[in-house]
């Protein structure tokens, strides 16, 4: 089975929230006897999306083949205005790339939605995540964590109980139903 880690944050902060959450992840994944890649949405090179270009840019082709090869996917966002990061939406926007194959976008996988706020909104990213994924045929997770950012780390730094609880049940629940 492969896991894709997809994280939409647009950080290269090597303490940021974002590389803490994909780093855990993808540990706990690999423990699980998961193969898993972290796509890093900062690192990425993919251009705005433009529907009108001759030429499919690279990073697009090389994206759609990662996103699309994964069995399961966990999606990981900071709130931003009500919603996932720009960068994000148009990251997955470039799916359109697949259209015409003939298991076009992310038809069939399974993915797990994470969230994370200063407050307590974070459900809000969740729901424009789900929206957007099931619009690419994907299967989302009945689970899903909304965060509250001061509860994600104890005072050193480390996942707090809570959430170490609540990502296990989050992976057992999509490693499961993709082996199923």
């Amino acid at each position: 089975m492969k896991a894709l880690i997809f994280n939409g944050a647009l950080e290269r902060r090597e303490n940021a929230a974002s590389e803490r959450l994909s780093d855990f992840l993808k540990e706990q994944l690999t423990r699980l006897g998961v193969e898993t890649n972290v796509f890093r949405i900062a690192e990425s090179g993919i251009p705005l999306f433009d529907i009108t270009l001759k030429n499919t840019p690279h990073s697009v082709v090389v994206m759609n083949h990662i996103f699309r090869e994964a069995d399961v996917h966990i999606w990981l966002t900071p709130l931003y205005h009500g919603s996932m990061t720009g960068v994000m939406k148009n990251c997955l926007d470039w799916l359109e790339y697949s259209a015409k194959l003939p298991q076009p976008y992310l038809t069939g996988k399974i993915i797990g939605l994470v969230c994370w706020a200063d407050g307590v909104q974070a459900m809000q990213g969740i729901n424009a995540m789900d929206a957007v994924a099931k619009s690419l045929r994907a299967w989302t997770a009945p689970l899903s964590i909304p965060i509250q950012r001061s509860e994600l780390f104890d005072d050193k730094g480390v996942i707090t109980e809570k959430y170490r609880a609540r990502f296990e049940k989050l992976l057992d629940i999509i490693v499961q139903r993709s082996a199923g």
